[in-house]
């Protein structure tokens, strides 16, 4: 069976979602809101309107009224033409409660073709991903805010099960997660808010069986707002966020120095197709626990773990790396520290540093200026060096009465999927 459109949706919004390994639920990462997408997609310190039961739902707790929202786009245009987002988010405060809210998320992947292994059309089907969030947030002090949300997510990537070679493939899955979310103002002469979320709290999600599991994108994201100029009919704020995958996520690595990837089973038996090592660490390629992960992903790029086996063949090194006078070549050796196709493999665990923690971190940075609290103007830039993506991004908002209008817009190569995509949000208060 073969799913073209399945292909490009892993390939392409997965991908630029800068996750480098196997991981399900990445729906969740796409940020709603115009205005968020015309600021790099920085909103954690800010997140003063009905969009914080996405972006910090703590933000919730300073607001009063009632409002809706909404976002739709086209996503990624510049790779397949038939994928759209929605989103709906609302708020209402309920007096010596606190704040309650919630949001709704759709992606609409397309349809689908099943084909035989000969090409031969076997129907269509639909694939989508949706989510359903309850969020709550109450003030703990008189300037600092807490906020929850509990989520629902349903994964539809086929009608029915389906058959893959000789394994049935279920085609659908259902998760649950949290968010916990934190803001605090009126730091630097209150000038400066800070804010901390940690999203996607909850088990791995499950498609055929846990083995083959996939974490959730559970992402720690840290912002900073500050107000650099505030007058009555004029303000500017500069808004700065970093986050970074709580999912600890190894390669095949060989953990005991016995330069073989596996060979036992978990309990300490031999087992020559066994994924674990004497010591019963699993040296095959995997990911921690949701609850694990949110303090191995610290150390997993660098600290945790030992010589990465790069090319597979569950061996470290065994062949020598030789400089001929017109080229270099690889012969079999058993002290060799290269793998055949002359990668470095028996002592590469020395060249990771604490650096290559900080190459995960995504960057986003964003201003906004608004006059007289009716017209916005906005710019921003997200930066993530492991996924390489670097866009700059433009916007503007109108408010008039109880009525809002966002437009954000990246600006990106011809060639990235992202050109041209174009956020539009309406909000109502009342």
């Amino acid at each position: 069976m073969k799913m073209n459109k399945i292909i490009n949706l892993a390939i392409g919004s997965l991908m630029l979602l800068s996750v480098a390994f196997s991981q399900s639920a990445l729906f969740l990462l796409i940020a709603p809101g115009a205005r968020a997408g015309g600021m790099g997609e920085a909103q954690v310190a800010l997140a003063d309107d009905s969009y914080a039961t996405y972006w910090n739902p703590a933000g919730l707790g300073f607001q009063s009224g009632y409002e809706v929202s909404g976002m739709h786009v086209n996503w990624l245009p510049g790779l397949v033409d038939d994928m759209y987002y929605d989103f709906l988010a609302g708020r209402a405060p309920v007096e010596g409660l606190g704040v309650f809210g919630g949001h709704v998320i759709y992606l609409n992947a397309g349809e689908q073709q099943y084909t035989d292994a000969n090409g031969v059309s076997l129907g269509t089907f639909l694939t989508y991903f949706t989510s359903g969030a309850f969020s709550y947030a109450t003030m703990i002090s008189e300037n600092s805010s807490v906020g929850f949300n509990f989520k629902v997510l349903y994964q539809h990537l086929t009608d029915s099960d389906v058959q893959v070679g000789t394994e049935k493939t279920k085609g659908t899955a259902t998760n649950f997660g949290f968010d916990v979310g934190y803001l605090s103002k009126g730091y630097l002469g209150g000038k400066l808010d800070i804010g901390a979320m940690i999203a996607n709290l909850g088990p791995k999600v499950i498609f055929n069986d846990e083995e083959q599991a996939d974490p959730m994108p559970t992402n720690l994201k840290l912002g900073f707002n500050m107000r650099v100029y505030d007058s009555k009919y004029n303000r500017l704020n500069i808004v700065y966020d970093v986050n970074k995958l709580l999912v600890g996520e190894y390669a095949s690595m060989d953990w005991d120095g016995d330069l073989e990837i596996g060979g036992y089973n978990e309990d300490g038996s031999e087992n020559q197709s066994g994924n674990y090592n004497k010591d019963g660490q699993n040296e095959l390629a995997h990911t921690d626990s949701w609850w694990a992960g949110i303090f191995t992903s610290f150390l997993d790029d660098w600290y945790l773990g030992g010589d990465r086996d790069m090319d597979g063949d569950r061996i470290i090194g065994g062949w020598n790396l030789i400089e001929g006078d017109d080229s270099t070549y690889t012969e079999l050796s058993d002290n060799g520290l290269y793998n055949e196709g002359g990668d470095l493999e028996v002592g590469n665990s020395d060249d990771r540093s604490p650096a290559d923690e900080f190459k995960s971190l995504i960057h986003s940075v964003g201003l906004e200026y608004w006059y007289n609290e009716m017209f916005a103007i906005r710019g921003g830039y997200y930066y993530d060096s492991e996924g390489k993506i670097t866009t700059p991004t433009v916007g503007a908002g109108l408010r008039y009465g109880n009525y809002g209008f966002d437009f954000g817009y990246t600006v990106a190569e011809e060639t990235h999927p992202l050109n041209n995509t174009m956020r539009f949000s309406l909000m109502l208060k009342f």
